[in-house]
């Protein structure tokens, strides 16, 4: 295992996306565990999917007097500039981006702003957090910069588990595209200006509160409304599903240990956080609907056959995620470990609670 660097009880971090569905919960863990941290959260609160889920989980977060909201978006690099320069931080971790697969086919303007120029725009900020004029105070600029990439690097891989140490120059969507985009800048500017920096691929999360667009959640609201669910691949689809407080616990985690240089003289990283253990579509759902019928979200004799389909594969889908996480295991002593029924039983219970 590796020795960690850096202590998080009393630093400044700064975490994009904190609206998000793990940068919510992000913060609200580090809170809990690090009773003299300061946060700056920052998100756009955007309409890409529902403001309202967004707004509960920031809820839950601000008033909080170790953190500090700025609705704002990265790719603005007035928002960031100003961010860093009067709160210096010493950690920050980048998950604000456009996410998803799909809609990377519809709207691929929105993930040129948010994942390439506002993942540069946080490149720039923590470059220049080294800069002379900056050091007021005895800060030494960031010491650690974490950011989610995506298992949908692996692209047409063929090759499973996925490990990070396969070659990964075949994305299937620009939103494959853009992550590994992020990869390649994080390792040059590690290179240039000494960043130390880790790079997270993070493989189908899922819990309470998650984004309505993820299978798990999109399949709820058509079968409470008594619409038909499309099971793409025709149910032949595996998925490695990561239970959100998994992903939380290893991003803390990476955050304790800036990497040290490599063979290469870098200062970089990329880690697999998934539950090396994909489960076939097919029995996925069949677990969703055995735990939204006991949650009381479907009634018991919930016909689900009639509502459901097997079409095709979609473009930029992949067959198989499956993460190889001895890395992780190895460096960390840690391992996702949340069993699937586990993870929708949470899920189902809240979104009982949250939608009546």
């Amino acid at each position: 295992m590796l020795t960690k660097n850096i202590d998080l009880s009393n630093k400044r971090v700064i975490v994009t996306g904190a609206a998000g569905f793990i940068g919510s919960n992000l913060c609200m863990e580090l809170m809990k565990r690090y009773k003299d941290i300061q946060i700056l959260g920052i998100d756009n609160v955007n309409d890409y999917y529902d403001v309202g889920i967004k707004n509960d989980r920031l809820s839950k977060i601000v008033g909080n007097s170790q953190f500090e909201f700025v609705k704002g978006n990265i790719a603005d690099k007035s928002v960031i500039e100003k961010a860093f320069n009067e709160f210096k931080p010493e950690v920050v971790v980048n998950l604000a981006a456009q996410a998803g697969v799909r809609y990377s086919i519809e709207n691929p303007d929105a993930y040129i702003e948010a994942n390439l120029i506002g993942f540069y725009n946080i490149l720039e900020a923590c470059r220049h957090s080294y800069d002379a004029d900056k050091a007021e105070g005895g800060y030494k600029g960031v010491e650690h910069l974490v950011y989610a990439s995506s298992s949908s690097v692996y692209g047409s891989n063929k090759k499973i588990p996925y490990s990070t140490e396969d070659k990964v120059d075949n994305p299937v969507s620009l939103y494959a595209a853009t992550k590994k985009s992020n990869e390649l800048l994080a390792h040059s500017y590690s290179k240039l200006y000494g960043i130390p920096s880790t790079g997270l691929r993070f493989f189908t999360v899922y819990g309470p509160a998650g984004r309505p667009d993820m299978a798990y959640f999109g399949f709820t609201n058509k079968l409470v409304k008594g619409e038909t669910i499309k099971i793409f691949n025709f149910g032949n689809c595996k998925r490695d599903f990561t239970y959100v407080d998994d992903i939380v616990e290893g991003v803390i985690n990476v955050m304790e240990k800036a990497p040290d240089e490599n063979e290469n003289g870098v200062k970089y990283k990329v880690y697999n956080i998934g539950n090396n253990d994909p489960v076939n579509l097919l029995d996925f759902v069949d677990i969703l609907q055995q735990e939204l019928i006991s949650a009381g979200v479907l009634p018991q004799d919930y016909d689900f056959e009639a509502h459901k389909e097997l079409v095709p594969m979609q473009p930029g889908d992949v067959e198989v995620t499956y993460a190889d996480v001895t890395p992780l295991q190895e460096d960390f002593g840690f391992k996702p470990n949340t069993p699937l029924r586990e993870g929708l039983k949470r899920f189902a219970k809240w979104y009982k609670e949250y939608y009546g």
